[in-house]
């Protein structure tokens, strides 16, 4: 099989929503980091292929934002771009596109990753202020309006919060934490050890940025000047004794799942290059790596925290691969529930066999190659930009521990799972 290389990559700071509209349009953010990462490149931008970008929420003035970015950062007219949505995994689906299109020889070089701007999620009217405003607008007369007038409601001014919406499963009517506390409940997941979990994110990746292991971040400047260098949801503070004292947002009487221990809501994107063995050779490229194989896989809604699970197993087993053939192993942290469960599902004999079709557990991760630098639940979650993420990093990974093998994954909203096996060049 042909091989497909990651020839580089880049992402932005990823910034916390802080209650307001963040600095950065989510076309701003692909474009900060993709303008960096191209500055380096031997080619031109105009030598692309094509353009994909992943993106859940791009705002309304950003459709087809993969074409915006693509524009915005000098790629040309002739040079085709595209948008893709798989949820949390959006970033993703961009890659395994670009992988797929060389794979079949219809593209050699491609600039492909992710963006949001969670902060930008819009506020929206519900179904009795949309239907107002319609019958006000169709009304032709003083007395027609009139009429239309008596019928507002002050409560037809309640917003429907678009990221509550987008974050709430519409077949099975949970919220994405809600299935996290399933998850928990299954393999007796405790809060102490979410806690734990979430507070050892935290240290990981200030461990990780005190020696230097993100040197994939590009800063990124606002219209005011003001200069974002790092992760901002990052705590230096964080223990699982300080986590303890946060309650419970999903279930609140007997729930586990709390701020502290679930990602953060984000601002952020991370762009990557991949490229053919012949565009590799056209252009004398160095390569971070190769991605060998992919995997979506499906999963009850209700439990998609374990996509990861349902969709890593079979990636590795076609490979004749097991969890500690990886160099590197990461998992997005949605919720620490949810990458608990996960580790707990492979050493579960019972949900191997019931839910995987094995002949027993599949095995433990070795802690020490997962999740190395921490995670999501210490530096954020912008839904269309982590696949990328955790992708880069995992390469970036081998190449700082001169590592063979690694995986990234994501669960996805909805009922799915996420994953590509990669290696360093």
């Amino acid at each position: 099989m042909k091989k497909v290389y990651v020839v580089d990559g880049a992402r932005t700071p990823f910034l916390k929503a802080k209650g307001k509209l963040g600095p950065f349009s989510g076309g701003d953010l692909a474009v900060g980091c993709a303008r960096a990462l191209l500055a380096r490149q031997k080619f031109s931008p105009t030598a692309f292929d094509e353009v994909i970008v992943g993106a859940a929420m791009p705002s309304a003035d950003e459709a087809n934002i993969g074409r915006v970015v693509a524009l915005r950062v000098g790629c040309g007219d002739k040079v085709p771009a595209w948008t893709v949505m798989r949820n949390c995994a959006s970033g993703m689906q961009a890659l395994d596109s670009a992988y797929m299109n060389i794979l079949a020889g219809k593209s050699h070089l491609v600039l492909a990753g992710g963006t949001d701007a969670m902060s930008h999620a819009p506020l929206l009217f519900g179904p009795a202020m949309v239907n107002w405003l319609a019958d006000w607008y169709a009304a032709k007369s003083f007395g027609q309006r009139a009429g239309v007038v008596t019928k507002f409601r002050l409560s037809y001014l309640v917003p429907v919060i678009a990221i509550l919406k987008g974050l709430t499963d519409p077949i099975v009517k949970l919220s994405m934490g809600s299935t996290a506390e399933i998850v928990a409940k299954r393999f007796g997941i405790t809060r102490e050890m979410m806690d734990a979990f979430a507070a050892e994110s935290h240290q990981r990746v200030l461990a990780g940025r005190a020696a230097g292991h993100f040197s994939e971040i590009e800063p990124l400047i606002d219209a005011a000047g003001i200069v974002y260098k790092e992760d901002d949801g990052v705590r230096t503070d964080s223990t699982k004794e300080r986590l303890a004292k946060l309650r419970p947002v999903f279930d609140k009487t007997y729930g586990s799942v709390t701020a502290g221990n679930a990602s953060q809501v984000t601002d952020g994107a991370a762009m990557l290059i991949l490229a053919s063995e012949e565009a590799v050779a056209r252009y004398d490229l160095n390569p971070l790596g190769a991605i060998v194989d992919s995997q979506w896989s499906g999963l009850d809604p209700a439990e998609m925290g374990l996509g990861p699970v349902h969709a890593i197993t079979p990636m590795l087993l076609r490979n004749g691969l097991g969890l500690n053939d990886l160099d590197c192993l990461e998992i997005n942290e949605a919720f620490a529930a949810q990458v608990l469960g996960c580790l707990a599902a492979w050493e579960s004999e019972a949900y191997c066999k019931e839910k995987l079709g094995l002949s027993g557990a599949f095995g433990a991760m070795d802690r020490a190659k997962f999740n190395v630098d921490g995670g999501a639940i210490a530096i954020g979650h912008p839904i269309g930009a982590s696949g990328a993420r955790v992708v880069l990093h995992a390469l970036k990974t081998l190449e700082r521990t001169s590592g063979k093998r690694a995986a990234a994954s994501l669960c996805i909203g909805g009922g799915q799972g996420g994953a590509m096996l990669l290696e360093r060049s």
